[in-house]
């Protein structure tokens, strides 16, 4: 197998790989829209939520628009490098160019704008928090959605225990907590045990500590992706060129 022939099969071995990842990406997507008991259903369900909370709602058909363009760019990689089709891989080197654009540009403004998120999940907070003291007990679908994500992460509130006083629950309760805020128990709980020394801690710090600890896992693999996708962007020119030459 010579060069030409080495680059083929890594094309069409990469490309297959994003096609599949596109696969997948398109179903958790599809899956995210229509499971009426996810994360997202819930904060669209939340009382004077922040508008800008709309957006990130939308995430359900961020993901299914991000898996159809990689089926699209895997099978162009794919069918391009195959049949040796010029027009393909043209075609491909673009729309990876312009991903690549979009990506640069996504990052830029998530530096720049970093502030402005995090008011934005401050208001959020306000509003879970409010909601989760007006429904928690008594709304059966807020209630099971809230024990789940609790169960899962091993959390307790949003920001605390704190965050179910006053709720239905904690009023029917003798002013006690769920039992995923009490350590060690499975039961309801006090105060006093709530907040003892092993104080289960809310779901949000939890999240952001387990972003917080993997960031440099999350730069490595942005970092990676940009890298895969510059090469892809010369191997498909390089076969572009080659193909062009054998043409002539």
């Amino acid at each position: 197998m010579g060069c030409f022939g080495f680059l083929k099969t890594m094309m069409f071995i990469f490309n297959g790989i994003i096609f599949l990842a596109g696969v997948a990406i398109l179903g958790v997507g599809i899956w995210v829209k229509v499971d009426s008991g996810s994360i997202l259903t819930y904060l669209g369900k939340i009382e004077n939520a922040p508008p800008e909370l709309s957006q990130v709602l939308n995430v359900g058909y961020l993901l299914i628009a991000l898996g159809a363009l990689l089926l699209v760019i895997g099978f162009l990689g794919c069918c391009g490098a195959v049949k040796e089709s010029r027009c393909m891989l043209l075609l491909f080197f673009i729309i990876v160019l312009l991903v690549f654009i979009a990506e640069v540009a996504g990052a830029v403004v998530i530096l720049v704008f970093r502030p402005l998120a995090d008011e934005l999940i401050n208001k959020i907070g306000v509003a879970a928090v409010a909601n989760l003291r007006s429904e928690y007990g008594k709304n059966p679908d807020i209630t099971g959605l809230w024990n789940t994500t609790m169960d899962t992460l091993k959390c307790c509130g949003f920001y605390n225990s704190s965050d179910f006083v006053g709720s239905p629950y904690y009023v029917a309760h003798s002013q006690q907590y769920p039992p995923q805020c009490c350590p060690g128990m499975n039961a309801p709980c006090s105060q006093t045990v709530a907040d003892n020394d092993t104080t289960i801690s809310g779901c949000f710090p939890k999240i952001k500590t387990l972003v917080d600890d993997n960031t440099v896992v999350i730069v490595g693999v942005a970092l990676g992706i940009a890298a895969l996708e510059i090469c892809a962007m010369v191997v498909s020119m390089i076969l572009y060129c080659r193909i062009k030459s054998h043409s002539s």
